[in-house]
């Protein structure tokens, strides 16, 4: 079964739930679409941003190190409402948190494109994060259950490899695209790009995704809260809200942030223990290592790679002298490496030997990072970036071919949520090193230091994924 295997009669799942006729294909192109389009306006977001952060600091009078805190407030919000947007999927339907998330990117887009002061933008791309969020979870429920409505044990692989094949793709036009973009209209470019895109998506899904099927069931305040465990919500919220403050406060760290981020952490742990149904299932998280060491490996994948991402674009155009277009345009090679590998990597049955080889290649990257400075060549910085295209599109599909082999069919949409809360922990921990790194000024002393810190990741993630025996046996599932 193809997801290119698209025809004219081909009709979605009925309202009632009941599975499509045998001579029909679930996963059309109609169904998969607005699915790809919605999950890919994350990457739109964290790519396009990175070409607009000096122009940006340079329009509002503000040092480079402080636009950290338009990545950071994406990737805090999006933290936050990747698992919480899951959750909500599961209980009141995927298609309608699918919907409201387009429309809150929407809302995002307009008002990041009207802004001039950074309170506005950082408001723009918080609506923007929590819209975006919706996109994966709801995404991968509405897989999780065409499948089984189709009968089928799993959706075909290049079905959930489109998800990450798509994401991937987004990310290696994206630096070329906004540099362009960014250098003929301006900063505000990152902004509105997000509203014919959502646009677009909005018609998508109201045309081919059929509606869900269970009416909304709000019952009592009380009721709805414990059925999405709204304490718990509010526990990580407030930790992880505390942790980015601290974060951002280097590198003159805030302590009292950090303690007051280990005392929800701390809170949320044995609420969770306690609730009926748990937003973080702690027990799972204990119980199921594999799940837990996926959420790890894929989380700290992710740092090295958007401290590439960032730090790199960053260091071209303040020490290099390179333009926004030409700093993206030197990043191009390593998104379309992302997109190809991810690519190749979602028809493979096996996950172990290509994560193995992910960890491998992140440390032989981070290493080179080290010899690199404004007198080297730009052919060699361009190769050395290539390296960290081939780990993200390795670690996007392999990790996600993990987590739904590992995580529970009922609550997959809350599992995927949360894989897309350890990246974006990731990524707000390398806004934090690359903002501590040219806290002063953009220097090679200061792109070397992130690249010391990421020999560290890239280390820990190999420590991590040769040690994990359970992949040889999800490679065995996936070959039966």
């Amino acid at each position: 079964m193809s997801v290119a295997d698209d025809t004219a009669t081909t009709t979605e799942v009925t309202p009632a739930g009941g599975p499509p006729a045998p001579t029909q294909n679930p996963f059309s192109r109609r169904f998969v679409t607005p699915l790809y389009l919605g999950a890919a306006l994350n990457p739109v977001n964290s790519s396009i941003i990175a070409t607009a952060l000096v122009s940006l600091a340079a329009a509002l009078h503000i040092a480079v190190g402080d636009t950290a805190i338009l990545i950071s407030s994406l990737y805090l919000t999006c933290a936050l409402a990747q698992p919480a947007a899951g959750r909500l999927a599961e209980e009141f339907g995927p298609r309608r948190v699918f919907v409201a998330g387009i429309v809150l990117v929407l809302a995002g887009g307009v008002v990041g494109s009207l802004a001039h002061t950074l309170p506005m933008l950082i408001v723009a791309r918080v609506l923007v994060g929590a819209g975006t969020s919706a996109g994966y979870p709801s995404a991968m429920l509405l897989i999780r259950r065409r499948a089984e409505h189709a009968g089928l044990g799993a959706p075909p692989r290049a079905v959930l490899g489109g998800l990450a094949v798509t994401g991937a793709a987004t990310v290696a036009v994206g630096p070329a695209l906004g540099g362009l973009l960014v250098g003929w209209f301006g900063w505000q470019t990152a902004f509105w790009i997000n509203v014919p895109v959502a646009i677009v998506a909005l018609v998508m899904a109201f045309a081919w995704v059929v509606p869900d099927p269970q009416p909304v069931r709000l019952g009592s305040p009380r009721a709805l809260s414990a059925r999405i465990d709204l304490p718990g919500m509010l526990c990580f919220g407030g930790s992880l809200t505390a942790l980015v403050v601290f974060l951002n406060s280097l590198p003159h760290p805030a302590w009292p942030t950090l303690a007051l981020a280990v005392l929800l952490a701390v809170a949320l742990t044995a609420w969770e223990l306690r609730a009926a149904q748990p937003f973080l299932d702690v027990r799972l998280l204990v119980a199921n290592a594999a799940l837990t060491r996926t959420y790890l490996r894929n989380g700290l994948t992710l740092l090295g790679t958007y401290v590439i991402l960032y730090g790199l674009t960053q260091w071209l155009e303040a020490a290099r002298g390179l333009s926004a277009y030409q700093a993206g345009l030197a990043l191009l090679p390593m998104g379309a490496l992302t997109a190809v590998t991810a690519r190749a990597v979602a028809r493979l049955t096996r996950v172990r030997r290509p994560l193995i080889a992910c960890a491998v290649l992140l440390l032989v990257g981070a290493l080179a990072m080290l010899a690199v400075g404004t007198a080297t060549p730009m052919a060699l910085v361009v190769a050395v970036s290539t390296l960290f295209g081939i780990t993200s599109g390795i670690a996007s599909v392999a990790n996600q071919t993990v987590l739904y082999q590992e995580s529970p069919a009922a609550t997959v949409g809350t599992a995927a949520g949360l894989l897309r809360t350890f990246g974006y922990l990731g990524s707000i921990a390398s806004a934090a090193i690359t903002g501590t790194a040219f806290h002063s000024h953009v220097d090679d002393t200061g792109l070397h230091h992130i690249s010391w810190a990421l020999v560290l990741i890239a280390a820990l993630v190999l420590a991590i994924t040769v040690g994990d025996r359970r992949l040889a046996r999800t490679d065995a599932t996936q070959a039966a």
